[in-house]
């Protein structure tokens, strides 16, 4: 546990000490608050249906940005190593591969759970200029955030596998992207195919938009815990594969 935690400082440190991570954190919280001003403008010509953080999430800004925000955090994990032959220096050391792989992933992910502490403050900003209680309760802010840290395992564990395939920092970022874009379509296949076929209930499962609409308005289920939880560890498993194979090869 101990190298693990080194490694994991090291990585950390990879994204709050430099340019890069700062330019990424200031980028998404300029979309965080548009994609809020735009509910909130919305709300001055209709009345409140969900909360504030639900009708956020629920904007073609999120989305758009949510999509291109994970190839951005993880496309640099191993593609640049091994472009830089850091990689093969890190692993002809006395490590297990799998404290390579999960440092990384877990620093990749705290730096995604921090990206969305903005949006916690937006809503304190809310509170203390409109002097009112901004539309949203404890419970289902408690549901969306536990949604999107769930839906960020799974998706920051795809990323470290897309990066683990190539050198290439682009085709990691674009593998990333289309495995995404997939995933969320897929969820939607339901809807194009009018459920006239008969495995409409697994596509129901991993829909992405269903478990957001489910947790932000408080409702905890556990079947996306038990989907994306068990999807992270598999996914992980395999970029361990692929990492060690390339380990032993080289």
């Amino acid at each position: 546990m101990r190298i693990l935690h080194i490694l994991f400082k090291k990585e950390l440190k990879q994204f709050f000490f430099s340019p890069f991570g700062w330019v990424v954190f200031a980028i998404i919280m300029l979309l965080q608050g548009f994609s809020l001003s735009s509910v909130l403008q919305q709300y001055d010509k209709q009345p409140v249906v969900n909360n504030m953080l639900l009708d956020s999430l629920t904007t073609p800004i999120f989305t758009i940005y949510f999509l291109f925000l994970f190839p951005l955090i993880t496309m640099k994990l191993f593609s640049e190593e091994e472009r830089s032959g850091t990689l093969e220096t890190l692993m002809t050391a006395p490590i297990r591969t799998w404290q390579v792989v999960l440092s990384k992933y877990f620093a990749a992910f705290v730096f995604y759970c921090c990206l969305w502490l903005p949006l916690f403050i937006h809503i304190k900003i809310f509170t203390f200029f409109s002097s009112t209680p901004a539309p949203i309760n404890s419970g289902q802010m408690i549901g969306v955030f536990t949604i999107l840290f769930l839906i960020g395992s799974l998706f920051v564990a795809v990323g470290c596998l897309a990066s683990s395939f190539t050198s290439s920092q682009i085709i990691a970022a674009i593998v990333t992207f289309g495995l995404l874009a997939l995933h969320l379509f897929l969820g939607y296949v339901p809807l194009i195919m009018n459920e006239s076929f008969g495995g409409e209930g697994f596509f129901y499962y991993i829909n992405m938009g269903d478990h957001i609409n489910t947790f932000g308005q408080g409702l905890i289920d556990s079947r996306p815990f038990a989907y994306y939880l068990s999807m992270t560890f598999f996914t992980l498993l395999l970029t361990h594969h692929v990492v060690d194979y390339r380990r032993w090869k080289n």
